[in-house]
């Protein structure tokens, strides 16, 4: 018996395995804001998923960048109540069972390059674009090697402040940095225009997000050189981003491949 999990922004998931190839029904609740109430909330459902049933292993996902030893997440906007928190060491001393804790794109690439859209590809792109907007990437179905993991929708697309210094003939310098993740992700979207993106209708307002997403995945494009990039999340797959648009502007956008 396994247990798998994800523990993103907006919601925590849950579900078992007794192969270790499939996996059952998905428990979904709302991620609690503090860490401790996170972690009692996985004990129930853990539990209740389990029946009783040894648990051999735990292996999921979360949000953000991890520390070096993959015990924990130490970054990331949406997940603040648990940076720095020991998720690693409290679960397995909890079921005494092995924990098994990455990145929750780098989990989705792992999926979309070995069972998903990504199969059959060498080099894959996965880009989630939900609460916020993460990434990574796989190379022959393995995750790709990196020295702090990867934060796509941290890339700089738009310098969205500009101040003019009257003292230094008048050069103009940027004082406010637009990222990636401000102009797509739910959370984002939502702080900024009072609406939850699910609200929102203008067809106008969503052609801007598509081209804001095609701009930073040229520039994904040009920096990783995948074969393939596969895009999922809510923004994708519930509201209003259209896919045949940030293909057609990422079309336009590419000027060397």
């Amino acid at each position: 018996m396994y247990i798998l999990f994800d523990i993103g922004g907006t919601n925590m998931r849950l579900a078992a395995s007794k192969d270790g190839k499939t996996f059952g029904e998905i428990k979904t609740v709302p991620t609690p804001k503090k860490f401790e109430e996170g972690i009692e909330a996985f004990k129930r459902i853990a539990s209740e998923l389990s029946g009783g049933e040894k648990i051999g292993a735990i292996a999921g996902g979360i949000a953000g960048p991890l520390d070096e030893k993959k015990g924990m997440a130490v970054g990331g906007p949406n997940i603040g109540g648990y940076h720095n928190k020991p998720i690693k060491s409290e679960l397995e001393a909890a079921f005494g069972a092995p924990v098994y804790l990455e990145n929750d794109a780098a989990m989705g690439v792992l999926g979309e390059a070995n069972f998903g859209a990504g199969k059959g590809y060498e080099i894959v792109v996965y880009i989630t674009i939900s609460t916020g907007l993460g990434g990574a990437r796989a190379v022959g179905g393995v995750l790709d090697p990196s020295a702090m993991g990867y934060e796509p929708g941290w890339q700089i697309i738009a310098c969205s402040e500009v101040a003019r210094d009257e003292e230094n003939e008048g050069d103009e310098h940027c004082v406010k940095r637009g990222y990636l993740s401000h102009y797509v992700s739910g959370a984002e979207i939502e702080k900024h225009y009072g609406k939850k993106p699910s609200e929102i209708t203008d067809e106008t307002f969503w052609n801007e997000r598509a081209k804001f997403l095609a701009c930073g995945l040229n520039n994904i494009i040009v920096l990783w050189s995948p074969n393939v990039i596969v895009l999922g999340g809510s923004m994708m797959n519930q509201v209003g981003i259209s896919l045949e648009k940030v293909r057609s502007y990422t079309q336009d956008a590419m000027r060397i491949f």
